[in-house]
């Protein structure tokens, strides 16, 4: 189950209407009540100190209409009229509002406009979560590591593991029989890794997970070299297995 929470505020100049509608939106978990405003120029006065994610919006009001109003707010921001006249329908329509109650309403009607708000709210909030991983930053090529009064710089796919020993690091590359040893924790080296590109599986070692050859029990083969896997790493590490294996 979803566990959005909508934000709104209740624009009426009837105060027995905005008494129903609050009342409709206590009972209703996934809305959450920030003002009730007797117009829309307090409405809008709140609006300046606090944005909303809907509102409950009557269209005959002094001073400034429903509709003219919407056409003010910001993009993200959707209204449900609630109004006593259904002329103003298709000017809803035009405005794009998600719903369009005729008054009298019951909360039947009302939980019906409001979960069209919610299924709204939901489409938007996946695609901006969509765009994000998107935009994410891509998996680091290369890293550069002091050796022997050098910078190196070490491409990570050429990687096989890396073995902490006290305060060094081995790094053990591809069709390099000899490790570069660099003066490093693990743990500092760990937080600098892509978890996409390798995982810790012992306090001494760091594999790269693409480099991987066999797993045997408790322990990967790469390069023909075993590295046991510890119970303190196990339970991510299957969880990796698990989500790239073939289903029987």
């Amino acid at each position: 189950m979803s566990n959005l929470k909508i934000s709104c505020i209740i624009v009426d100049d009837e105060p027995m209407a905005r008494n129903l509608v609050e009342s409709y939106v206590a009972k209703t978990p996934y809305l959450v009540l920030k003002q009730t405003c007797a117009s829309a120029i307090d409405a809008m006065e709140f609006l300046q100190s606090e944005a909303v994610d809907l509102l409950f919006l009557d269209i005959q009001m002094p001073d400034l209409s429903g509709i003219e109003f919407s056409k003010m707010l910001p993009k993200h921001t959707r209204v449900i009229f609630t109004t006593a006249f259904d002329q103003y329908a298709l000017e809803g329509f035009k405005v794009e509002a998600l719903d369009y109650l005729l008054k009298p309403f019951d909360y039947a009607e009302f939980l019906a406009a409001a979960n069209k708000a919610r299924t709204w709210f939901e489409l938007i909030k996946g695609k901006e979560q969509s765009t994000a991983s998107s935009s994410a930053s891509p998996d680091k090529e290369f890293l550069f590591v002091k050796s022997e009064y050098k910078q190196l710089r070490i491409k990570l796919t050429d990687v096989l593991y890396f073995e902490g020993l006290k305060d060094y690091i081995k790094i053990w590359l591809k069709d390099n029989p000899k490790p570069i040893l660099t003066l490093m924790s693990l743990k500092s080296l760990e937080e600098e890794l892509q978890e996409s590109q390798f995982m810790r599986v012992h306090r001494s070692f760091i594999v790269s997970l693409k480099n991987i050859e066999t797993i045997e029990r408790n322990q990967i083969v790469i390069n023909n070299q075993r590295i046991t896997i510890s119970e303190q790493y196990k339970p991510k590490f299957l969880e990796f297995v698990n989500n790239n294996s073939l289903q029987n």
